[in-house]
């Protein structure tokens, strides 16, 4: 485990122990369903669909009025706006299904209780008759119905691509399958609304947009959004599923509240939060690659289709943003690549940790690993053989310019710090004596664009309130999900006012404080918040500062913020004493921040632009050793090296990289998703659905923030985001497994392992590389 120095004084750049840490271990912090429920609560549960695609022909709803306990029952009917929650507003997702049914676990009604356990029995007594239709439950069924697009493809092209392909002395062409992922946030999905007076509503919600929240409620109530306001003070985790899959819990507990003025709670079961709820985009990379003798890539070309669901919800940006990372660190001289997100009667799938980045990385990981068989190379040398320049072929697939590109070095460090090269030479010795066991390790890097790719959302904004006494009162727009967010902007504020950090309280995130926020995502909430606080201590600094100078008769330029007080030629105030002073000489003591990443541009249109403020880097070794009898594996070691810029608080940000890290090598090895022949989802449970345990930590676990990076472009601190990037590191795991399976053909073929690469996989692969040995 890493040692780190924890201290408090809540200066940059120094390890601050997270805000509600105490609260944490000791089970004192507060979650929606902690809150005291006032008297006279009701509450809410849906009822599911039992077909993945099907006209209702009949709802008879009576049993479950009629059931104990029962106070009504909503459907579309009760709806006084829109029946829609679609976050592009392109009006396919319903709250409550009417007419036909396009998943299995689609809402249909809502039954409001006195107890959750009255409404959740009454949910189930509903008499449905459906005709069924034609459900497309795959991919693969998908494409060959030729099935309609779920949203709008892209395209990104640069280069002469035919040329490139027919020219190159040598091409692979293949299909990558990447398994989806369900969030698995340790609080399920919540809503708890409470009625006011006129059209008012305040909804609590576990959600990472409560800008969203707050629209969608104002549209289905059909009611000004001022009417509405939604608080998060924290959520027991997010990780993208709480981006847009909150609006259904949030309206159907608001449209209760306002019907039957009550407040009203909304909590389903782990299972059927599950089903309900979308998960991340499983893909099918198709692609063909030309290359040169020395494994330089010549030319690309790829199509990744995904699995979009019923509706559009968040799949156009998702694939948008893989094809933005089609790339990884590599230099295409010929690139066109191309999305397909199709349609499909199963849920609606939505961001996850990486907003389809890390599927973009790992398709361009798995031709890397093509070309290496094929010649019969380490990996790593095809790698660097390929990487980025640094003054030319710099050029991404969507026509930015890489600026900041430190991947060589990068990868120089943690080839050195790791080890690499005599490791990589014993997994090969031990491969070649052992029979059963084999071993394999690789070193993959990541290159990760940071910025909302929908460019409106980069910006932020957020209030600031000195009072008198000195301490200081921060409202910001971001959503704190476990990540640190809410103590890295109050050490902005507090390194700002030259404060103590135990000086800045940040409120609960606030529709009615900070108006028309972002989204807590794409590794944004920092690099956003934090510099709109920063900008509104900046303008109150600026205030005190002309105080000052009048207070003591020198200019402006005489008077300087030092040392947590304001210095007016030989004169000194403490923080408290300007403060004060100021109060009684009516300077105004509060501020509204704003921030707006500079630079970016987007043009969908053409697949050109600049949709990213900068890269994030990263790099990864890991050491895994498998079972050939039973497909069994274990990772041994993992060596992490994560690009953070100047880290805010190096404690917080390699937590975000040790559980990123985990979290994607569940992804990728573990956690998989089955539906049945009927649409249903059966793994909707931890009995049935694998997530890392503890104990799949690699015992020897190396994480480790480049502490000479420092970002280029003037973000916070010169920082860099954390959320996402770390995660993709994990392809390390899956490219090691590999070659381990490789092993077994003497490493003269591509194992090209779908993922997640489970003991069944992996099993199936060992057994086609015995076959291919003979």
């Amino acid at each position: 485990m890493n040692k780190l120095d924890i201290r408090n004084t809540g200066k940059l750049h120094e390890s601050t122990k997270h805000d509600s840490a105490d609260k944490h271990v000791s089970g004192r912090a507060e979650y929606i369903d902690d809150i005291v429920e006032p008297r006279g609560t009701l509450h809410a549960y849906l009822g599911l669909a039992s077909r993945a695609h099907a006209e209702l022909a009949s709802v008879d709803l009576d049993a479950v009025r009629t059931a104990p306990g029962v106070v009504g029952v909503l459907t579309a009917a009760d709806i006084p706006g829109e029946n829609d929650i679609s976050s592009p507003h392109k009006h396919d997702d319903p709250v409550f299904a009417e007419g036909k049914v396009q998943f299995y676990g689609q809402p249909i009604f809502a039954v409001i209780g006195e107890t959750r356990a009255a409404a959740r029995r009454a949910a189930t007594l509903a008499k449905i008759e459906y005709r069924d239709l034609p459900a497309l439950l795959s991919m693969e069924a998908a494409v060959e119905a030729g099935s309609r697009l779920v949203t709008e493809p892209l395209k990104l092209e640069r280069g002469d691509v035919e040329t490139g392909m027919t020219t190159a002395p040598r091409k692979v062409e293949g299909r990558v399958k990447i398994g989806g992922q369900e969030h698995f946030y340790l609080e399920s999905q919540i809503a708890f609304a409470h009625p006011g007076e006129d059209d008012d509503v305040v909804v609590y919600s576990s959600t990472q947009h409560p800008s969203e929240i707050q629209l969608m409620v104002a549209n289905v109530l059909d009611v000004p959004q001022h009417a509405v306001t939604v608080n998060v003070r924290r959520m027991g985790g997010g990780f993208g599923g709480k981006e847009t899959h909150g609006n259904l819990f949030a309206v159907v507990a608001a449209l209760a509240a306002k019907k039957f003025n009550r407040a009203v709670k909304l909590r389903p079961d782990r299972d059927d939060d599950m089903v309900i709820t979308g998960k991340r985009h499983d893909f099918m990379v198709d692609y063909e690659i030309g290359f040169d003798d020395d494994g330089r890539i010549q030319a690309v070309k790829a199509t990744y289709a995904a699995r979009g669901g019923f509706s559009a919800d968040l799949s156009g940006p998702v694939t948008d943003r893989a094809l933005f990372h089609c790339d990884n660190a590599y230099w295409y001289p010929a690139v066109r690549v191309n999305s397909l997100p199709l349609y499909t009667n199963t849920v609606s799938n939505t961001a996850f940790r990486g907003f389809g980045g890390p599927q973009g990385l790992i398709a361009a990981e798995r031709w890397i690993e093509d070309i290496a068989y094929a010649l019969g190379k380490d990996p790593l040398e095809i790698r660097k053989a390929n990487f980025y320049g640094v003054e030319s072929n710099n050029v991404t697939p969507y026509h930015q310019t890489v600026e900041d590109n430190i991947i060589h070095k990068i990868v120089e460090d943690i080839e050195t710090s790791s080890d690499y090269q005599a490791r990589r030479k014993a997994v090969l010795e031990f491969n070649r004596t052992s029979r059963v066991l084999k071993k394999g390790i690789a070193l993959t890097p990541v290159k990760f664009g940071i910025s909302f790719t929908a460019t409106w959302y980069n910006q932020a904004g957020a209030l600031v309130h000195v009072y008198r006494d000195g301490s200081i009162h921060l409202s910001h727009g971001g959503t704190e999900m476990g990540q640190g967010l809410h103590i890295k902007v109050a050490q902005v504020l507090a390194d700002a006012f030259g404060v103590p950090v135990d000086r800045v309280k940040i409120n609960a995130t606030t529709t009615g404080k900070v108006p028309n926020t972002s989204a807590t995502a794409a590794s944004s909430g920092t690099d956003l918040n934090a510099m709109a606080a920063l900008d509104g201590a900046n303008q109150i600094k600026e205030r005190l500062l002309a105080h000052a100078a009048e207070k003591f008769g020198v200019s402006r330029e005489q008077v300087l913020w030092d040392a947590g007080g304001v210095r007016a030629g030989d004169n000194f105030l403490a923080f408290d004493d300007v403060i004060a002073s100021a109060y009684l000489a009516r300077v105004q003591l509060s501020a509204a921040g704003f921030y707006k990443t500079p630079k970016i541009h987007w043009d969908r249109s053409t697949g050109r632009g600049r949709p990213f403020y900068y890269y994030a880097y990263g790099a990864a070794v890991s050491e895994v050793t498998i079972d050939t009898l039973t497909g069994e594996f274990q990772v041994d070691r993992a060596d992490v090296l994560e690009d953070v810029g100047r880290s805010l608080n190096p404690a917080i940000d390699i937590g975000q990289v040790e559980g990123g890290f985990i979290q994607g090598m569940g992804w990728l090895t573990t956690e998989e998703l089955v539906w049945d022949a009927k649409g249903e989802l059966r793994t909707h449970a931890p009995s049935t659905y694998k997530i890392p345990l503890a104990s799949d930590v690699p015992p020897i676990f190396n994480v480790r923030l480049a502490e000479w990076s420092v970002n280029r472009e003037p973000a916070v601190g010169r920082s860099k985001a954390v959320g996402e990037p770390p995660l993709c590191l994990a392809m390390s795991v899956v490219e090691a497994i590999s070659m381990a399976v490789a092993s077994v053909a003497d490493y003269k073929i591509a194992p090209r392992l779908d993922m997640p690469a489970t003991p069944e996989r992996i099993l199936m692969g060992v057994e086609r590389m015995r076959k291919a040995a003979k």
